[in-house]
C-alpha cells in the first residue's frame, strides 16, 4: 500500500470517529431535553405546585401569613407519597394556567374543574373534590331567583374560571374579581355586581367566617363538578404516580380527614 492510500484510510477513520461522537452528543442532548418530569421532581426533591393563595378554604393565608388550606394539605400529602416536599408557587388564577404552560411549576392545585376543553390540552389526576355550583345574590335581591335570571345582569367572576363560562352562557355581563372569592362577595354586598356563580363549599365556609353577611343562595345545579390536579400532557408517569398517591390517601383515610378538617364533611366523593 502506498503512502497516499495510507493517508486516505487514516482520514476516513478520523471522519468516522468524529461522526460517531457527534451522534453520541446529539443523543445525550435529546435525552436531557426529554427527561421524565417525575424523575426531575425526585431529583429536585420538590413537587412544584401552582396555586392562588386567596381562595379559602382551599388555598389561603392564615393569621400568621402561612399558606394553608384544603388543597395545600392534599398537595403536601401527595408530595410525601412521591418522596419529596411540596413547594407552592402563588399566582393569580387568571395567570395560573399560563404559568403551567411556561413550566413555572409542575402541576396546579387550586380546585381546578375538569372540563372537556381543558382535557384537550392537559391531563388531570383522578378527582379529589366534588362540589356543586350555586348562584349567590344579595339577601334583599328578589329579581334573581334562578340561573336563567342572570341575563343582562352583572356577575362577579374570575375571568378564566369555569364559573365565568357558565355566567356568560346565561347571558351575564362579567365583573372581574381576579379569581378572588371574597372580592365577589364584596362586589355583591356593595351592589357593584348582582350575583356570582361559585361552588357551594366555598360559600358555606365564607358564611362560617362571616355569618352576618347579607348574602344567600337562590339556585343550585344538580350536576356535580369534579376537581383534580392539572398536569401538562405527555407526563404519564407523573399522572400515574399522583393517581397512585391519591388512591392510597383515600384508602388510609387521609383525604377524608383533611376534608373534615376544613369542611366538616367528606367532599372527596
Amino acid at each position: 500500500m502506498n503512502k497516499k492510500n495510507i493517508i486516505s484510510l487514516l482520514l476516513v477513520g478520523v471522519l468516522s470517529t468524529v461522526f460517531l461522537l457527534g451522534c453520541g452528543n446529539t443523543n445525550n442532548s435529546t435525552q436531557s431535553e426529554t427527561k421524565d418530569l417525575l424523575t426531575e421532581i425526585k431529583e429536585r426533591g420538590t413537587l412544584q405546585i401552582g396555586t392562588e393563595g386567596t381562595y379559602a378554604p382551599y388555598t389561603y393565608h392564615n393569621d400568621k401569613n402561612e399558606l394553608v388550606g384544603y388543597d395545600v394539605e392534599v398537595g403536601q400529602a401527595i408530595a410525601k407519597e412521591l418522596g419529596v416536599k411540596a413547594e407552592f408557587i402563588e399566582t393569580s388564577w387568571d395567570s395560573c394556567i399560563a404559568g403551567l404552560d411556561a413550566k413555572r411549576y409542575d402541576v396546579i392545585m387550586n380546585q381546578v374543574g375538569i372540563t372537556d376543553e381543558r382535557k384537550a390540552k392537559y391531563d388531570f389526576s383522578t378527582p379529589y373534590t366534588v362540589t356543586r355550583a350555586v348562584l349567590i345574590v344579595g339577601k334583599d335581591n328578589n329579581e334573581i331567583k334562578s340561573f336563567e335570571d342572570l341575563k343582562n345582569k352583572k356577575a362577579a367572576q374570575g375571568l378564566t374560571s369555569n364559573f365565568s363560562d357558565m355566567s356568560k352562557g346565561y347571558g351575564a355581563e362579567l365583573v372581574d374579581t381576579d379569581g378572588q372569592f371574597s372580592k365577589s362577595m364584596e362586589l355583591i354586598i356593595n351592589e357593584r355586581a348582582d350575583a356570582t356563580i361559585n361552588d357551594d363549599i366555598t360559600f358555606y365556609d365564607y358564611l362560617k367566617q362571616k355569618p352576618d353577611a347579607p348574602l344567600k343562595i337562590v339556585d343550585t345545579l344538580d350536576e356535580a363538578s369534579e376537581n383534580a390536579v392539572l398536569i401538562r400532557k405527555n407526563n404519564d408517569s407523573l399522572v400515574k404516580a399522583i393517581n397512585d398517591a391519591l388512591a392510597k390517601l383515600e384508602k388510609d383515610g387521609t383525604l377524608k380527614q383533611i376534608s373534615e378538617k376544613y369542611f366538616g364533611q367528606d367532599v372527596t366523593k
